[in-house]
């Protein structure tokens, strides 16, 4: 007769791992909803615009008249018309720089901690710190 054996699982080092970790893990941006950026590369080179959406996942943005597609849509409802609608796309966040407040050019930026334990971004050229304005 065959006995039945039970191995235990390694499951405590393999949190994390696997397929899920792509999944759960996000990229670091510099910037946020809101903030007014320049595009540094691309079509759009030398616009500016205001940041709409942030996506942690991918590393993208969406910004206020740049990157602007063409969309095909369909009417959902009977008062609603179909059509081809422009509205922007995202892009990678990397080809963006943030706009320093003192100055008005762009700039990169570095995080500080303050005196009182919050972290907070600092322009590189001017030094002048660059609130967030969600």
């Amino acid at each position: 007769m065959r006995k039945n054996v039970y191995y235990k699982t390694d499951r405590g080092q393999r949190l994390g791992h696997g397929r899920h970790a792509l999944k759960a893990s996000r990229e670091v941006i510099h910037v946020t909803k809101g903030d007014t950026v320049r595009i540094m590369r691309g079509d759009d080179k030398g616009k500016e615009g205001k940041v709409l959406q942030v996506y942690p996942k991918t590393g993208r943005i969406k910004c206020d008249g740049i990157n602007i597609v063409k969309k095909h849509r369909k009417a959902r409802t009977a008062d609603e018309t179909s059509g081809i609608i422009e509205m922007p796309a995202p892009f990678h966040a990397s080809n963006a720089m943030l706009i320093d407040s003192k100055t008005g050019k762009p700039t990169r930026v570095k995080t500080r901690i303050d005196t009182d334990g919050t972290k907070e971004r600092v322009g590189v050229k001017s030094g002048e710190v660059i609130r967030r304005s969600r």
